[in-house]
């Protein structure tokens, strides 16, 4: 952590919370953070619609490109979702319809 840091808490993506020696934020004078997007988008749905604006132009314009690790036809929507049920995905999982392009 660099001095003035910002460490954010965004999830846990293995199921264990893990721990921090709460002396970090004094010793480094930084701040501990908790993220949970959800509760922002809910309770702030404008700056929610500016920041979704913004990550789908950098998606548009190619800055960022999320690692797609499987592609399933609509038919099969409940084998991805048991995918990220079960914790297996370890990419993004597109669903394409008929035509080829990704649905939703």
């Amino acid at each position: 952590m660099a001095w003035k840091g910002r460490l954010l808490v965004i999830g846990f993506t293995t199921g264990e919370i893990p721990k921090i020696a709460l002396n970090l934020t004094l010793l480094k004078g930084c701040s501990l953070v908790g993220v949970f997007y959800g509760a922002f988008a809910e309770k702030e749905p404008a700056r929610h619609r500016v920041l979704m604006d913004e990550l789908l132009g950098w998606l548009g314009s190619g800055r960022i490109r999320p690692a797609v690790t499987a592609h399933y036809p609509l038919e099969q929507a409940s084998l991805a979702l048991r995918e990220l049920a079960d914790r297996r995905a370890t990419g993004k999982i597109v669903i394409t319809t008929a035509l080829g392009r990704a649905a939703g």
